[in-house]
């Protein structure tokens, strides 16, 4: 077996737009995540960066199901002895709206150079608001 290799200059990398106004968390990571690694293409191999870009805008406004809006854990390190943080779901997209939609995203992308550098392709905006309008962002439902 030959390995595809998908010639930069001949993707096509569009523009989508998801509005993530009272959609669920893990939905909308999954759906965007699968865009910006292109499994939505013909032409996806797993070793090339071929998948497009995604706007998510109202990310402060997503949902978690249950009662994980208090008992969901994100945890951070200062790299110093005793420099563990932690902080619920509510309090984390008081201080940071878009992060723990930017977590959820990363965890479903590949690890390394490559899922850092889809990570990217992914512009995620707390408010309506957004600088992308010329690029003509096409509207999707997750």
């Amino acid at each position: 077996m030959k390995t595809v290799f998908a010639k930069p200059a001949s993707v096509e990398r569009k523009w989508y737009i998801l509005d993530a106004e009272g959609k669920v968390l893990g939905r909308v990571a999954a759906k965007v995540a699968s865009i910006v690694r292109g499994k939505n293409k013909a032409i996806f191999v797993p070793h090339q960066e071929v998948g497009d870009f995604v706007v998510v805008i109202n990310a402060d406004k997503i949902v978690v199901t249950g009662r994980k809006a208090q008992q969901k854990v994100y945890y951070r390190h200062s790299g110093y002895p005793g420099g563990l943080k932690s902080q619920n779901f509510e309090a984390l997209i008081e201080r940071h709206p878009t992060m723990p939609l930017e977590n959820a995203i990363k965890g479903m992308l590949p690890k390394g150079p490559l899922g850092r550098k889809l990570a990217k392709n992914a512009k995620i905006y707390a408010g309506a608001n957004h600088p992308h309008g010329s690029q003509k962002p096409v509207p999707i439902e997750a």
